[in-house]
Parts: structure tokens; sequence; C-alpha cells
């Protein structure tokens, strides 16, 4: 069972990478596979158990002796599902709310104080003035949202199809970036700041450079080895205009929208509670601030901007799958298949920095979430005495928190997603808003975000060597 395990993972991993010419949402996948998972692994649990993987069990077998199928069954049904569940909900209570004061500001119109400042029809300078507030944006929300806005804002920007194209390239290796070295811009960074790898202050100050170059680069040759045209704007559209709220209040809701996500880490550092019980805070004051506001508009306006009316716009597939993906990676863990996956990269690469630039790669291939849950699984937070009663303290040294391995994996597990168009939410959202092709962001963009990957990369290293 241990072995079909693995073999099950396998398949429901390929069915979710051919999502597209399978025509079956990987959300339902995700949930099949998380569920079987735990299903397989309590059927063969004496041969997994005895495997001696799971550190917990091994624990509570030496305080009794005379543990069997009962207690196993016990074990893992009320103790190790349970257990993953809350680190999983943690997350997905999270996002749900993240997600929601997005679309809140987004139904109000609020980015469009954003997109109306931007006049320019200088392709060059275009690029730059995008790629720059899709960088900062994604930090403070998400990258998959932040691709969507901006390629919102792109379709009222450039009407030509290969400039189109090109931006919304380097819209997905800046959301990406941006993503990368916030504690709430990117799923994989929630994560590991969720988890307790990573705090806010110290993944800002050392993930932000590396972000930040992986972007530049790409960004310099455009500027240097690309011909500069002149953007052609579309047609006015003549969709209803009508206006449902004033500047005031668009700008009213976008402040406290954004001020609601950048209180969640000062909530968090005030009171030592989980994230998401700040950002449901954040959530309920927004619920109730746009409730009053709201009060003497008509019906059907109030309907469209009430957050009951939001939430039926959330993308809950998305949290569906996360939920099934993270249960499926928590029962490897607890099985101990990652125990022996983080033993065989020790043993065999043994450096931090070639792993993580392994899991970036392959973050461009497969989804990077169950990667990331995938490394946290595999690697336990290093204490103080697990570092000092190690056979090499300086390599366990690298897995405290804030440790150099949680750092570079939250900017490799981020940026190299964008290596390809299918490596991250923010590629596979404009994939399918601009029907950009596959080969053709293969031939045009990898090579500019895999220089872009490796150059952070570099800078995260010298960084390392300096400070």
């Amino acid at each position: 069972m241990f072995l079909s395990m693995i073999i099950l993972f396998v398949l429901g991993y390929i069915a979710i990478a051919l999502e597209h010419p399978l025509k079956i949402n990987k959300a339902a996948t995700a949930l099949i596979l998380g569920s079987l998972m735990w299903v397989v692994y309590i059927m063969g649990l004496p041969g997994i158990l005895s495997e001696g993987l799971n550190k917990a069990w091994n624990s509570f077998a030496l305080a009794n002796p005379g543990a069997g199928m009962h207690e196993m069954v016990k074990f893992v049904g009320e103790h190790e599902i349970l257990s993953y569940l809350s680190e999983t909900a943690s997350i997905i209570f999270f996002l749900l709310g993240a997600m929601t004061i997005v679309e809140i500001i987004d139904q109000h119109r609020g980015f469009k104080v954003i997109t109306e400042k931007i006049r320019t029809t200088d392709f060059k300078r275009l690029i730059w003035i995008i790629s720059f507030i899709t960088f900062f944006m994604s930090a403070v929300l998400d990258n998959l949202t932040t691709t969507i806005v901006m390629i919102t804002l792109l379709r009222k920007l450039v009407s030509e199809k290969e400039q189109k194209w090109l931006i919304a390239g380097l819209i997905i290796l800046a959301a990406n970036a941006g993503g990368a070295w916030s504690p709430i811009g990117d799923v994989t960074t929630i994560m590991l700041w969720i988890g307790g790898q990573v705090t806010t202050i110290n993944i800002i100050l050392k993930v932000f450079l590396p972000s930040l170059i992986s972007i530049l680069i790409p960004l310099l040759i455009i500027t240097f080895f690309y011909p500069n045209r002149t953007i052609a704007r579309p047609l006015s559209s003549k969709e209803d205009q009508r206006e449902f709220n004033g500047a005031a209040e668009r700008t009213g809701i976008l402040i406290l929208g954004i001020g609601a996500l950048l209180f969640v880490p000062v909530f968090k550092t005030i009171t030592h509670l989980p994230p998401f019980m700040g950002m449901l805070l954040g959530l309920g004051v927004l619920w109730v601030v746009t409730e009053i506001i709201h009060k003497g508009k008509p019906h059907e306006d109030r309907r469209k901007l009430s957050v009951a009316g939001v939430l039926t716009r959330i993308d809950v597939p998305t949290i569906l799958f996360f939920l099934g993906i993270l249960m499926a990676v928590g029962s490897m863990a607890s099985a101990g298949h990652l125990n022996l996956l983080s033993g065989w990269l020790d043993n065999k690469v043994g450096d931090i920095y070639v792993i993580n630039l392994i899991i970036g790669v392959l973050s461009s291939i497969v989804d990077n979430v169950p990667l990331v849950a995938g490394a946290m699984g595999m690697y336990d937070i290093a204490t103080p005495e697990m570092v000092s009663a190690a056979l090499n303290p300086a390599y366990t040294q690298n897995f405290v928190q804030d440790g150099l391995f949680w750092e570079f994996l939250a900017y490799c597990a981020g940026t190299g997603g964008s290596i390809l168009i299918i490596g991250s939410a923010a590629g596979v959202a404009a994939m399918g808003l601009e029907k950009i092709d596959f080969i053709w962001y293969l031939k045009k963009i990898s090579w500019l975000a895999i220089i872009g990957y490796l150059s952070g990369a570099g800078v995260y290293w010298l960084q390392a060597q300096l400070i």
C-alpha cells in the first residue's frame, strides 16, 4: 500500500496536468485524490506504520507497547487526518477571506483609481509601468488576482495581439516575482508564513531583492534588444458604462480593502493568533462598511455591490483544489513518503541551493502548492536543540525559522513557475483570458523567465554569503 499511494498520487497528478484535454476540472480530481490517498493509507496501516517513518506514531507506540490495529486506525483517523485538516483549513480560510476582499474592491471599481492614471502609448515605457505596478500589487494582493486585474487593464491599453501577449508574459513574471517576497502575496509564501517557517520582516528583507532582479533582468533585455513601437489603443467599448458608485466611494473602498490586507501581518504580530483570524476580521469590517454605505441605493445596485453578491463570484473551484491537493500531500507526509524523499535529497544532493532550484524548475511543470507542501512535510523547522544535536550543525541551521532553506524555497517556488505558462496560477489565468499559445510562450517568454530566475537566485546566494 505504501507504493500504491505513490502510484495513485502520480496518476492523480497526471489527470490534474491534463485538465484541459480531459475536460475535467482539476478541483474535482484533487478532491478525489485527497480522499483516496487517505483511504489507501488506512487500508495499509500495519505495513505503512511499521516502516517507522511516522515520528508521532513511533512515540505513541513506544509509550503503548501493546498498540494494535484499533489504535492505529484511531491514531490516523482521529489524530493525523484532523491535524493536517487543521493546517489546510487555516490556509483555505485565509485565501477565502483575501479573495473576497479583492473581489469587493474590484466590484466597487476600486482598481479603476490606479488604471486610469496610465496614459502612455510608448511600448517600452508601458512594459516598465505595467510590470512595476504588477510587482508591487501582487505583494499586497496575490499573483492570481493581480494577473486578472492587470490583464483586464491591458485590454483597455493595447489592441495588437503580439504586443499584448508579450506584456501579458511580463505580467506573469512580475506577478510571480512580486508574490514571492510578501507573506500575503503568493499561496506558497502564505503557506510558509502560516506554517511558521518564515516571518514577515525577514521574508521581505531577504527575498525582495532577488525577486526584483528576476523581473528587472527580463525588462532590461527587452528594453535594450527589442525594437520600440507605438502602442495601438483599442477602440472605445460600447458596453454599459453606468456608474454604480462615485469616485470618493471607489477610493474609500480601495484604501479600506488594501488596509485590511496589510493589517493581517500586524494582527499576527500583536495577537500571535493565526493569520486567517486577522483576514476574517478585516473582511467583517469591510462587510459592515459596505452594508452601511449602500443602504439607500436601488435594490439592483445594492445586490451587485453587497458582499453576499460578491461571494457568488469567488473562485470556489480553486479553493477546493487547494483543499484536495494539500490533504493528498498530508497523507504522504503522515505515511512517511516525504521523509524518504528528504533523506534522498540530503544524501544525493545535499545542497540547499540546488534542492530549491530543482523545486523551482519542477514548479513550472507541476503546481507549486503541493511542491511547497511536500517540502514543508519533508523538513521540520529546526530548533536550537536540534541544531546542537545534529551531526552537521551548519547544514541543520539552514532549516531554523527564517533559515536559508525556507527563504530560498519561497523565492524558487514563487518565481520558478514562470518558466512555463502552465507553471503558475498567474500563467494559467493569463493563458485563459488572452488565449496565449503554449508554444509561443515557450519561444518568447520562457528563456527570459529562466534568465531572470537564475539571476535572482544568484543574487540571493551572494546576499547570503555577504550578510
